[in-house]
Formats: structure tokens, C-alpha cells, sequence
């Protein structure tokens, strides 16, 4: 018997990765493959973007997976969270999605964008956050480069950011929170209630304990 475990690819890949070592386990990628090799039997690792890691547990299609709250929040995926891991691309805390508008504009709060539009990869959790608000806006899906959107391709974005250093660089005024996120270890909840596939993963996340150290603080189990 073997778990299926998702890794995320792109920006967490190397951070993940690095944090697996150091709990002990040899985990090696390849630039020609999304099966990442490990040095135990019983795990078999596939990579798969954060963004798509809820769904595929949800289904069981994998047994669990590393990826973001806000992932799991916007899919709106019935999954069990096993572990809180507080890293992220840049640093050992959250990160932020904000809205963010143009230095130049007269926004300065959510109200203030009533009836315009706004950019991001978190749709879902942009229109809940706006409801919220009492306000009503466009939200369109961004494929990516989301900053350079204001003015022209939108009015304001959500983006993910961890010291707003690309935000300042593209001359975006952070107006609020939309949500913060974690990394986590996720399961499908048929997957939890299988006896060994449990023990497995409850293995992996005391192995994970292990690779706390005080001037390395990625785990907060």
C-alpha cells in the first residue's frame, strides 16, 4: 500500500522540497518529470500546481498534498487538514492576498471600488470578501502578471504578497487584507479514516518535527 502525495509546483516546489530533507527524507526532482523520487516505499510523490491540489484530493485522486489555505478556501474543499506548516516562497510566515490599487486613484478603501473591476486569481474568495463589504464589483480571473493590469486592464487587483515589495514596484496602494494563508498539509477524508493511510501521514507530520530548528522555523505543528 502506498499514499499519493502531492507536491506543489512552482513557487513552493523548492521550499517544500527543502523542507522534506531536512525532516529526513531524500527527495529528488527531475526538469523531465512530475514524479519527484523518494527514498521511502510506502509515499509516491506527483507534482501538481497549489492551485488545483485541493480538487484533486477532494476526488481522491491523490490521498493528500501540500498546499495553501487560501487554495483550499477558494475551491471550497472537503478535506481534512493534518498539519499547519508556516512557510512560504521568500519567508517562514504567512502571506497576504490584498487589494491593491494605483498610488495615482482616489481608492482608498473597498467601498471606493464600487461598480469597478477588479483582477485576481482568487475569484471566489474576492467576491465572498466583497459581499462582506456590501460591494459589488467585476471580478474577472487574471492569468498571471496581475500587477501591471491597473489602470487599463483593471482597476484594482488581489494579488498574493509576502513583503509587498512588487507591489510598491508597480505603484500599488494596498487598500486591504482578502484573506491569510498557510501552507498546509491536506487529506482526502476518505483517505483519514483508513487506518494505515492515517498512520502514514500522522508519521509523516511528527518526521516533519523534527526538522524545526530554531534559526529554521518552517513548522508550527
Amino acid at each position: 500500500m502506498k499514499i499519493k502525495l502531492g507536491i506543489p509546483k512552482g513557487s513552493l516546489e523548492n521550499a517544500t522540497i527543502d523542507l522534506f530533507r531536512r525532516a529526513g527524507y531524500n527527495l529528488t526532482t527531475s526538469s523531465r518529470s512530475y514524479y519527484p523520487a523518494i527514498d521511502d516505499p510506502e509515499i509516491e510523490c506527483m507534482l501538481i500546481r497549489a492551485q488545483e491540489m485541493p480538487r484533486y484530493v477532494e476526488d481522491g485522486v491523490l490521498d493528500a498534498g501540500l498546499t495553501g489555505s487560501d487554495w483550499v478556501a477558494e475551491c471550497n474543499a472537503r478535506v481534512e487538514t493534518v498539519a499547519d506548516l508556516i512557510y512560504a516562497k521568500q519567508s517562514f510566515g504567512k502571506v497576504r492576498w490584498v487589494l491593491a490599487a494605483p498610488e495615482a486613484s482616489s481608492f482608498r478603501s473597498p467601498r471606493d471600488l464600487e461598480g469597478k473591476v477588479i483582477a485576481t486569481e482568487l475569484v471566489n474568495t474576492t467576491n465572498r470578501f466583497l459581499a462582506s463589504r456590501g460591494v459589488r464589483a467585476k471580478v474577472e480571473f487574471s492569468w498571471g502578471a496581475t500587477e501591471v493590469k491597473p489602470p487599463d486592464l483593471a482597476d484594482a487587483i488581489v494579488e498574493v504578497t509576502e513583503t509587498g515589495s512588487s507591489l510598491r514596484a508597480n505603484k500599488l496602494r494596498i487598500l486591504d487584507t482578502v484573506i491569510e494563508s498557510n501552507t498546509q498539509l491536506i487529506a482526502n477524508v476518505y483517505c483519514w479514516r483508513d487506518d494505515w493511510k492515517r498512520r502514514k501521514l500522522e508519521d509523516v507530520r511528527m518526521l516533519r518535527r523534527r526538522c524545526w530548528h530554531p534559526s529554521w522555523r518552517c513548522c508550527r505543528l
